[in-house]
């Protein structure tokens, strides 16, 4: 299948313009999204083809909204965000997550870039959505026809996925379902309830399902499956408001009858992206072969999920592409820069697992939980790196889910260390020894060099193991839906209607198998609070990294579980040493709590339009 990079060679000038106007338009505030550098409708919007190069600018400008979210995991309790590589200004360098605040507390206000830059995206979808409608639909025919509404399906995906994320932040937004010509069109604009604003994205998501091929025409564009399975998705996410409510969205009322009627739809969704369309975990979802401690020859299917040789497998049901060099360097992924450390081209490991994620990968033997591990300081204590359970002791992490290897690293795991684009031999990672000369097992090393890592583990997750591509010139196709995830979703949704169904705990499974795991025991599901729990185990260790929990937590109102109520001395995060790092929610008042369930409507775009009201929480 070839790439939407290659598709965006079909007018090389048409889309540096394009760029060009995207790199001006979405640095400014919501209310200047004036599309004025559009070339003519009348000169440009002749063809099919161009239809098709207007969509890839959409593409373009929607994947610098979605193409980093393993930034928003730190908004959750696993993964640690200390930075950014992004650049500020440069609409392919992540410049809509430059500046936003990924600690677990305290994030609410600092998102004020990124609601511009998903306004960008849908002026870009807008445009797209706009012209084929008025000026290609009313005469074409045939199997014209049938391309331009599918199309035409694209681009609302892209603007409902959009639209969707803002309510998901925000709650209630401004809607703009055309192109503005003028500011003053928008310039009064108003907060729609949500309720509405899910409504059109519904209708968005309704069109996609009906117009769009089976299968995407190229990897990193889109097919029914990733249609149903968002459609699903908004509705498991309203389906969560409405059963667990959300007080700091003014006017938001709780209904369990329409939560009920939410998860319905949003299972029978997702059980077709499942029955109907052959889609298969990555390898059909068997777990690989996994090296012995401390060796990293060969390592488990999962890790390879997550390097280019999965690009455009069965289980990405959407993706976004990255070329990379020497096709296109400017448009390549920055993973290995953001997970890894200086070991691997100089990378600054912005993103790190936090400690507690260990405990939660299960033993192979017994499907269950291992005894919590014990931290103790190896400078200190002679016994650390034997005593029996010892987080620094690398027997300690024997005979657990593969995906553990393959997502983390802990003391005396290797990795290949790469510099100046070839490979220097394996590197060890030890925890607070870096860049030394070591030797383990008679062999000399150069130990795993980071200044990023506090936890005592560091990604192994994204991170490439082979030379030939610089830090940031990476090109995977960043998962942004995956079919393990609508797994989860099924059985989460089905679970809340009916109860721990047989398919679901089925599909439950097959998520686990990929991490060599024994199926669920029947305790696991003898009820619906232990089979989500069970469900939530899964997100937490197959999603990692990926940008879920922070929007898992807020929807279940999971804040105060994880990290206390209000006025309490909050929680430590910690290190294999047994140290203290990182110390949140402490002392904190319900009104923070409030604002980490609500984000704030930017002040500069309420000083523009006295018409956008703030949210409760924000006045």
């Amino acid at each position: 299948m070839k790439s939407i990079n290659k598709i965006i060679k079909i007018s090389s000038l048409f889309v540096l313009a394009v760029v060009m106007i995207l790199q001006t338009s979405c640095t400014k505030e919501l209310l200047d999204q004036v599309p004025t550098g559009d070339l003519n409708a009348a000169v440009f919007w002749k063809t099919e083809a161009d239809a098709t190069i207007a969509l890839m600018s959409a593409y373009a400008s929607t994947r610098a909204v979605f193409d980093r979210d393993y930034y928003f995991d730190g908004h959750g309790e696993y993964t640690r965000v200390r930075g950014t590589s992004t650049t500020s200004g440069s609409i392919l360098r992540g410049d809509a997550y430059n500046g936003g605040n990924y600690d677990p507390s305290g994030y609410g206000a600092s998102f004020d870039k990124y609601f511009r830059y998903l306004y960008g995206s849908i002026s870009r979808a807008n445009y797209v959505i706009e012209n084929i409608n008025n000026i290609l639909l009313p005469t074409a025919t045939g199997k014209t026809l049938t391309n331009l509404e599918a199309i035409l399906a694209e681009a609302r995906l892209l603007r409902g996925m959009t639209y969707f994320r803002l309510i998901s932040m925000w709650g209630d937004v401004p809607y703009i379902s055309k192109v503005i010509t003028d500011n003053s069109q928008v310039t009064e604009v108003s907060r729609m309830p949500i309720q509405q604003v899910k409504d059109s994205i519904m209708a968005d998501f309704n069109y996609a399902v009906a117009k769009l091929p089976i299968k995407p025409s190229a990897l990193g564009r889109v097919g029914i499956t990733a249609a149903l399975a968002f459609r699903g998705k908004l509705n498991l996410f309203w389906g969560s408001w409405k059963k667990n409510g959300w007080p700091e969205l003014a006017g938001f009322q709780q209904n369990t009858a329409e939560a009920m009627t939410a998860f319905t739809a949003a299972a029978a969704d997702f059980k077709a992206v499942i029955n109907n369309y052959g889609l298969t975990l990555y390898k059909n979802g068997d777990p690989g072969q996994i090296d012995a401690l401390g060796k990293a020859d060969f390592l488990p299917n999962y890790y390879e999920l997550f390097t280019p040789k999965a690009n455009g497998n069965p289980e990405m049901i959407m993706s976004f592409t990255h070329s990379g060099t020497p096709t296109n360097p400017s448009q390549g992924e920055e993973l290995m820069r953001d997970f890894s450390g200086r070991t691997i081209e100089g990378s600054q490991c912005w993103v790190s697992p936090r400690y507690e994620i260990a405990d939660r990968y299960q033993l192979i033997a017994t499907g269950d939980f291992a005894p919590k591990m014990v931290q103790l300081n190896p400078s200190t204590n002679t016994a650390a790196r034997t005593t029996l359970n010892s987080a620094v002791n690398p027997n300690t992490y024997a005979g657990r889910d593969y995906r553990m290897k393959s997502t983390i690293m802990w003391d005396f795991e290797l990795c290949i260390g790469l510099t100046a684009l070839k490979s220097t031999g394996f590197s060890p990672f030890i925890y607070q020894t870096w860049a030394a000369n070591v030797n383990v097992g008679g062999i000399p090393y150069i130990s795993y060099n980071t200044d990023g890592s506090n936890s005592g583990y560091v990604f192994r997750k994204f991170v490439r193991n082979y030379e030939g591509l610089g830090r940031s010139e990476g090109d995977y196709a960043f998962p942004v839906m995956r079919l393990a995830d609508v797994y989860l979703m099924y059985a989460e949704a089905s679970n809340e209607v009916s109860g721990p169904l047989t398919d679901a705990v089925a599909v439950v499974n097959l998520v686990r198998r990929r991490g060599n795991l024994p199926a669920l025991a029947p305790s696991k599901y003898a009820s619906a609070v232990d089979f989500f729990n069970a469900i939530e185990q899964e997100r937490i260790v197959e999603l990692v990294g990926e940008g879920q929990r922070g929007f898992d937590l807020r929807r279940w109102r999971a804040i105060e579980k994880i990290w206390g109520a209000p006025g309490g001395p909050g929680v430590w995060r910690q290190d294999t040493w047994g140290a203290n790092q990182q110390r949140y929610y402490l002392n904190t008042i319900d009104r923070t709590y409030q604002q980490n369930y609500i984000f704030r409507i930017p002040p500069t775009e309420r000083d523009r339009n006295p018409n956008l009201t703030q949210n409760t929480p924000w006045q």
